[in-house]
């Protein structure tokens, strides 16, 4: 790390090199400090950070510069400088941000200060619970040559299928805030792709949108019920989708944003794979305003160790309105009127937050409604002892006319109860309740490794409309393993408990190996 007086002598030139002089609260120019995995501090191994650093490209400087939102001769902004350091936390390279000021000669300039997290990262992922295991084998790279683009390949083993996925996300691709994603997956029973391009709302102030994305699959969907697998029918799709949206009103603090979107699709399924296979084309197209207060709170020892979380608490409200007529494909009785709408509302105190979400979505035809999804959530966190973190967590959602493979699968979306097996609570019909303590007994176990304890009870379950609820629970305590050093930090747990309830068999202890739960 570059002494004070080489920073000083830096900000110096950058400064000499800038315009002429600017207002005083005018930004003249902006100086970018990205550092390496490994610091100084020496709290790594030696052998292991020398080693980590000469391995690892450090962000280049111009992928900072673009991410944040300044340039030279704007007016400084503390709501905007809030907002940059969270963009480049979003990027996922960092595992530590730090946007402050400084005054050279009277004039002011912008320092942005980096610490890049380990970025290459060797995928050798296990999991089992309740007699269910997966395991993966494969490379992912998050940061390639210093650019934020993330290029990987995974083999993934499931009870279910085999899998080979690549993926392809690049920020800054052709404009500076336009940014491109791919993946394609190679399944044991059929294939299927995505992609997407466009410029988001990167900012709370961002004035427009813009994004193009679509789909390609010819695939095998599995149903289950009760935990056995009952139809694989097959699904073949292909659709593309434009976004766009403009802000009516837009500033550091809210924004109030009209969008309009259009879909053509083809999707069809038949468990018989006939000959030649169904091909039915839709179309629809929709608009809706998103109105929202922007909050975010910096937090600590919520979903990893040893690094800043940001937390969205931003109260938000949005309404949408599609249309699905018979014109556009639809068949009679099929077509309609469709209605979206989601609601966020939260509460902050000294020591927490509590947010609530709500989201749903129908098509109304001639008799009425069609199909529809409804789901809400509440959590709350509390941070008032120690290197504790007490969560309450409760979701629940119905589905009505959903298609195949749309069913609510508490395994496959790592919510439900924990200890429970693959495929053991699926339907139309969910609810899972948490109460977790999250004990932190290392923030940085030799520079290396957070370590934590958290005893939990789980209880929840999913089930179809024409069966009685299925529900089961679970009591016990989790081992909590993350990286320090690395981009995101994701947490793996072993998990060791007792089962109640329905929905498993054999013993009531059990073990589950598998991806941290994030609120």
């Amino acid at each position: 790390m570059a002494s004070g007086n080489a920073r000083a002598g830096l900000l110096a030139l950058a400064l000499a090199a800038g315009a002429a002089s600017l207002p005083a609260q005018t930004i003249d120019t902006i100086v970018v400090e990205p550092h390496n995995v490994f610091d100084d501090t020496g709290s790594a191994p030696g052998f292991l950070a020398h080693l980590g650093n000469a391995l690892h490209v450090t962000t280049r400087p111009w992928v900072i510069r673009q991410t944040i939102f300044f340039n030279q001769g704007d007016p400084y902004d503390s709501a905007r400088a809030v907002e940059s350091e969270r963009a480049l936390r979003e990027l996922f390279v960092f595992r530590s941000v730090r946007l402050d000021t400084t005054r050279v000669d009277g004039r002011l300039a912008l320092r942005a200060v980096t610490s890049d997290g380990w970025s290459t990262k060797p995928q050798l992922g296990f999991g089992a619970a309740g007699g269910s295991t997966h395991w993966e084998l494969g490379l992912n790279e998050d940061n390639f040559l210093g650019t934020a683009t993330t290029i990987g390949a995974v083999y993934l083993v499931t009870p279910d299928r085999r899998e080979v996925d690549l993926g392809y996300q690049r920020p800054s691709f052709l404009f500076r805030r336009a940014t491109i994603s791919a993946t394609y997956r190679d399944k044991s029973d059929g294939t299927a792709g995505l992609w997407s391009y466009g410029v988001p709302f990167y900012q709370t102030s961002a004035p427009f949108s813009l994004i193009t994305d679509g789909e390609a699959a010819k695939e095998r969907v599995l149903i289950f019920r009760d935990g056995v697998q009952v139809a694989t029918p097959q699904r073949r799709a292909l659709r593309f989708t434009a976004t766009g949206g403009v802000a009516l009103h837009a500033s550091t603090r809210g924004y109030s944003r009209l969008w309009l979107s259009g879909t053509w699709r083809r999707e069809d399924f038949d468990s018989a794979a006939a000959s030649p296979f169904p091909r039915s084309t839709f179309g629809t197209i929709g608009a809706g305003l998103n109105l929202g207060h922007s909050r975010f709170r910096i937090v600590e020892h919520l979903n990893s160790f040893a690094r800043r979380e940001d937390a969205d608490l931003s109260e938000t409200v949005g309404i949408g309105v599609w249309a699905a007529p018979r014109a556009f494909g639809y068949a009679n009785g099929r077509d309609g009127v469709g209605l979206a709408g989601q609601a966020q509302g939260s509460a902050v105190w000294k020591g927490g937050f509590a947010v609530l979400r709500a989201a749903g979505d129908g098509v109304f035809g001639g008799s009425g409604l069609d199909s529809g999804r409804v789901t809400g959530s509440f959590t709350a966190a509390h941070f008032g002892l120690p290197r504790q973190t007490w969560i309450v967590h409760v979701e629940a959602g119905s589905l009505r006319g959903e298609k195949p493979g749309d069913e609510f699968d508490l395994w496959t979306s790592q919510n439900g109860p924990r200890l429970f097996g693959a495929h053991q609570f699926i339907g139309s019909r969910m609810l899972w309740a948490a109460l977790e303590n999250r004990v932190v007994v290392s923030d940085d176990f030799s520079g290396l490794l957070g370590v934590g304890l958290a005893p939990f009870l789980d209880y929840g379950g999913a089930w179809y409309g024409d069966e009685r609820p299925r529900e089961g629970g679970d009591v016990g305590l989790t081992l909590r393993l993350g990286p320090t050093q690395a981009i995101k930090g994701d947490v793996a747990e072993i998990a060791v408990g007792y089962r109640f309830g329905q929905g498993f068999t054999g013993s009531r202890w059990a073990v589950a190996v598998r991806r941290g739960i994030r609120y």
